[in-house]
């Protein structure tokens, strides 16, 4: 049985397997290149699994992150995990398994904190960060752990603005390109790619999208929050930068929070954080505790490791 079918079968009863890593989520997000995955096995049950996403570029073939997908890297069922014997054993069978790709990068998941076989295989680290919200079903607390600024630009926000779901996907697509074309950045994906996107996780129920809009049915704000069997991921999010004074965008974050815990019923909620003194400010004044993240990479063709160097 081809390894993608067998690692759909395993994805549908192991307990938390980031939404990121999910067959179907890869499947919206691998346009420009394709999708697969190593297993390892103990006594001939899938306990491991490595996803990885790879495009070609002239001669090479090279594995990288896809568009939407914030973190991959292996996946231990919960009972081999914490036993570092087993885990080294397992990274390293998933490691043994992967083609000779010109390169391999990914950023694994915030929950992976043993990377040493990948060390052990020349692989390279860099620590990255996002920012995580814990206990929150426990709302009153994280409440009270909201920095003044938060706080007033809720309050500012509020009479301003209501809160709604269900404008047009386009709607929020046109929203979040004005914070791009703000700061003067190409767009890092179309429409149709958001709507691939959309379209598998709405039929999976693990979106909700976000809109701030006022009386004169101006959007100031949006958000589209998705979700796993643990955690809720600030995913995407943009504000008209003519309306950004009314403090909408807070606001929206808020929300999102809010709905993770009293409808989601989740306990951690991730801005996806960002390396942006600015927009690390803003998740720390939320109370988001900050949360490292690797970076893991090699490059096994000089040539290629070459080419990008001397790339734009």
């Amino acid at each position: 049985m081809p390894a993608k079918t067998r690692y759909r079968d395993f994805c549908r009863t192991a307990p938390d397997v980031p939404v990121f890593a999910q067959p179907w989520y890869l499947d919206a997000c691998a346009e420009g290149g394709t999708w697969d995955v190593v297993l390892a096995e103990e006594k001939g049950r899938v306990v491991a699994a490595l996803p990885y996403f790879y495009k070609q570029k002239s001669l090479f073939q090279y594995a990288t992150m896809p568009p939407f997908v914030k973190w991959l890297g292996p996946y231990l069922l919960p009972e081999f995990r914490g036993r570092l014997p087993k885990e080294h054993e397992l990274m390293q069978a998933l490691i043994a398994q992967l083609p000779d790709l010109a390169a391999f990068k990914q950023n694994f998941y915030p929950t992976v904190t043993n990377w040493l076989p990948f060390y052990w295989q020349q692989f390279r680290q860099t620590t990255f960060y996002t920012y995580r919200l814990h206990q929150l079903r426990k709302l009153a607390r994280v409440e009270a752990g909201l920095g003044t600024g938060i706080r007033r630009d809720i309050r500012l926000a509020r009479p301003q603005v209501r809160v709604v779901h269900d404008l047009p996907l386009a709607e929020f697509y046109r929203v979040n390109m004005l914070s791009f074309q703000r700061q003067q950045l190409a767009p890092p994906y179309s429409l149709a790619q958001l709507r691939r996107l959309d379209a598998a996780l709405a039929t999976a129920g693990n979106r909700q999208l976000f809109f701030a809009v006022d009386a004169q049915n101006r959007v100031h704000s949006v958000a589209y929050l998705i979700w796993d069997a643990t955690t809720a991921y600030f995913l995407l999010a943009g504000d008209d930068p003519a309306l950004r004074a009314s403090g909408a965008g807070v606001l929206l974050a808020w929300e999102c929070i809010r709905y993770a815990s009293e409808v989601l019923g989740l306990d951690c909620f991730d801005f996806e954080g960002s390396m942006l003194p600015g927009v690390e400010r803003i998740r720390v004044r939320f109370g988001a505790v900050q949360t490292p993240y690797f970076f893991v990479w090699k490059h096994n063709s000089r040539l290629f490791e070459l080419l990008e160097k001397l790339k734009p």
